[in-house]
């Protein structure tokens, strides 16, 4: 399941740098996570480092974008795979 960042982000950009996808991006009010990017670190780490660093805790699990973790690491392979433009 890929994650999503909430309207409580107070924008304080650590999320972001953290992300070995480069899934977080800043958006019109506050971060946000591109989901066709978001593996939840599996293949990088154990737990997301999105959320190990988020001060306010505002980075849930996205039911609208419901992944296994087998998913989530056919994904990281693909992502490897293709070069991002």
């Amino acid at each position: 399941m890929a994650l999503k960042i909430t309207e409580q982000c107070i924008n304080c950009d650590v999320c972001e740098p953290v992300c070995p996808n480069q899934a977080i991006y800043i958006g019109d009010q506050h971060y946000e996570i591109l989901p066709q990017y978001c593996t939840e670190c599996v293949g990088h780490f154990e737990q997301p480092q999105c959320r190990q660093v988020c001060p306010v805790d505002c980075i849930p699990q996205d039911p609208e974008h419901v992944e296994s973790q087998q998913q989530l690491l056919d994904k990281l392979l693909r992502l490897r795979a293709e070069p991002r433009s």
